[in-house]
């Protein structure tokens, strides 16, 4: 781990993490403990004293440097995160790029931090408001999206003026440790950023009772995110929670057919179907549903599952052996309800799979709502299509869960694309469009999906705080 800026090769305990594709050992890294988070939350703050007061333009070159770095490692990074997790390498390369443009853009927005002044009722009185970094970030994340999810919450951190003490998830610390080798390269002072492995619960106590974390970033379930919230009262600590989700995708009458087919192929077989706004419930009208799914079935049944290094791989395997079950536990269900597998619904039977953990990209029809993965969050390359006979019923339908993270429809109708825009109940609406999110644009949820903003200069605020400065003039 990287604490103080140091590498630390030796810990409690040892992670060893596996190929997912075949089940190789990949690497080892050395898990922490109490004692060692403790020591790197130390040093955070510690470094947040010189950090926070360099200008602006100084921590933006830094940050230029590691967007630099990263652009010449690309490759390393992608293949990484591959080797890991098993994300296809394609898919690996676009997440890369992603992460890299959260940095450029930071490296920019760090330098357009604004105040304000405002106008008071007394002639000797002037009021300003300013905005500070909050101090030293605890910032947890997940493996599906290992280089993008580091860099979506380090660099909006680092360009406000905070330091960060980073856990990554067991499955993928490889891709993490790149990175801080990235950061270390590119000169980020000592205690900047730290790197912790360690239990989950054993980090996240230690960052929500230190008095000196004021912020807790966490991509991750919803009851775990319940949890943190509870655990971060004691200290009245800043969350941004970006959680679980159950995404709806429309598909009206009026709408390009080939155009929704493509955009739900790609939005939900990307990553094996392990991401959080990935499509779990797909609702189309009744008078297109044979047209769609005969579409549907054709381009998913032309998907190729495989080791994600393979370059003709379009879907990779799940992370583990838990993921390809609770699919299978899904699959089962619907089909013991009256579902109807239209193509996939099994792990691949071919030799070479054997010691990975696939699943086949599968589509379900007659599918209804007594079913668990009608309201339950599968993680994996399933799609179960619903259909409607009209725009409220389909609303009220897709509004019908307890999450609110993302949520896409295809129309041509512009006076429908308002309406159910507005009505939809999710922090990301997608119109027309599978995959929204840029570094530009704000990310997050509403409900039970979280709360807080991931991107743009929406992200840049959950990392400040706001100063009124009221001064009162001598006669």
């Amino acid at each position: 781990m990287y604490i103080n800026g140091k590498w630390i090769e030796k810990g409690i305990d040892e992670v060893v993490v596996r190929n997912p594709a075949n089940g190789e050992v990949v690497g080892r890294v050395a898990k922490v403990g109490k004692e060692e988070v403790e020591e790197a939350i130390e040093a955070a703050n510690a470094a947040f004293k010189t950090w926070s007061k360099l200008p602006a333009i100084e921590r933006s070159n830094y940050m230029y440097r590691v967007a630099e770095i990263m652009r010449e490692r690309k490759e390393d990074l992608a293949r990484t995160g591959t080797l890991e997790m098993g994300k296809a390498l394609a898919d690996m390369r676009g997440e890369v790029q992603i992460a890299i443009d959260y940095v450029q853009w930071y490296a920019e927005e760090g330098r357009r931090v604004y105040g304000e002044t405002i106008p008071t009722n007394a002639a000797n009185k002037r009021v300003s408001v300013i905005k500070q970094p909050i101090g030293v970030v605890g910032a947890i994340t997940p493996w599906n999206f290992p280089v993008s999810m580091i860099t979506r919450k380090i660099s909006p951190a680092l360009a406000a003026g905070c330091t960060v003490v980073v856990k990554p998830a067991s499955q993928s610390p490889l891709s993490a440790k790149l990175i801080f080798e990235i950061f270390e390269e590119a000169g980020i002072p000592a205690g900047v950023v730290n790197l912790v492995l360690g239990d989950a619960r054993e980090v996240s106590e230690a960052m929500l009772k230190s008095t000196k974390v004021k912020k807790i970033s966490f991509t991750g379930s919803t009851e775990v995110g319940k949890k943190l919230m509870a655990g971060g009262a004691e200290t009245v600590k800043k969350m941004s929670l970006e959680l679980g989700g159950h995404a709806p995708y429309i598909v009206f009458e009026d709408a390009d057919l080939d155009l929704a087919v493509d955009g739900l192929v790609s939005g939900k077989f990307r990553c094996a179907g392990q991401t959080c706004v990935c499509m779990n419930r797909v609702y189309v009208q009744e008078s297109v549903i044979e047209a769609f799914s005969e579409k549907l079935v054709e381009k998913v049944s032309a998907l190729k599952i495989g080791n994600g290094l393979d370059s003709a791989t379009n879907v990779g395997p799940l992370v583990d052996q838990k993921g390809v079950e609770k699919s299978e536990e899904h699959v089962k269900d619907a089909v013991s309800k009256g579902a109807k597998v239209l193509v996939g619904g099994q792990r691949p039977q071919q030799p070479e799979f054997a010691n990975g953990s696939f699943y086949e990209p599968t589509v379900l029809a007659n599918v209804d709502e007594t079913m668990l993965i009608s309201y339950e969050e599968t993680f994996g390359p399933v799609a179960p299509i619903f259909t409607f006979k009209t725009e409220e019923e389909v609303i009220e339908k897709a509004n019908n869960t307890p999450y609110g993270l993302a949520s896409y429809f295809y129309t041509n109708d512009l006076s429908r694309s308002h309406r159910v825009a507005e009505q939809l109940e999710f922090g990301i609406v997608g119109v027309n469009d599978s995959l929204p999110i840029t570094a530009a644009v704000p990310f997050g949820g509403i409900k039970e999906s979280g709360n807080g903003k991931e991107g743009g200069h929406h992200g840049m605020e959950e990392y400040l705080i706001e100063k009124l400065i009221s001064v009162r003039l001598q006669d």
